[in-house]
């Protein structure tokens, strides 16, 4: 297997697993630079991994890495469907009523400009009181940090955070048994 295709297997293997095992609607993927990640590599994977409900979209392209977003789209938009987190993401911007695609957009834009938002924790299903909490403190006062930096329910936090990692040891063993993307995807 070419070195870059294992590269690639191996990061979406890792880092996007709770994706495809379904406990989580998306994982934010640093990978490659932005040439490879504008290649056919990703659109490959893209046409295969579609196919199991799991979508790949470059947010970003022009950092030294590129960030792609793995996601379930039914999943992330029942997760930025509710009142309050449509309500955080509409005073940031996002177009809540033109459905995921446009909110994609939008989050896509504002990484391309530059800047980082913290409101894209919504879309990796951290919760919300934790976006809020990182957003109003500058990132400082958190009670714990994994994932994601923690500002309300520390207990639930370290639990997800497990449920995570052994999630991403398991993929990662299988992967390097030989099972494929594919396989290790989680049925929607």
């Amino acid at each position: 297997m070419e070195d870059t295709l294992r590269d690639f297997e191996c990061t979406l293997a890792f880092h996007g697993a709770p994706s495809l095992a379904g406990i989580k609607p998306a994982d934010l993927i640093a990978w490659g630079s932005p040439q490879v990640c504008m290649g056919t590599l990703l659109e490959d994977y893209r046409c295969q991994l579609s196919r199991c409900g799991i979508q790949l979209r470059l947010l970003c392209s022009c950092r030294p890495r590129c960030l792609i977003l793995v996601y379930r789209p039914e999943r992330l938009a029942a997760q930025l469907a509710h009142p309050q987190v449509q309500s955080l993401l509409a005073r940031e911007g996002y177009p809540v009523d033109r459905g995921l695609e446009e909110m994609l957009d939008t989050l896509q834009l504002r990484l391309t400009c530059g800047g980082f938002p913290h409101e894209i924790g919504l879309f990796l299903g951290y919760p919300l009181q934790d976006v809020i909490g990182f957003i109003r403190d500058g990132g400082k006062n958190s009670k714990c940090t994994g994932y994601w930096q923690v500002y309300s329910d520390e207990q639930d936090a370290v639990r997800r955070f497990e449920r995570y990692r052994k999630c991403s040891e398991v993929y990662m063993r299988l992967w390097a048994g030989g099972k494929s993307l594919q396989q290790l995807t989680v049925a929607a």
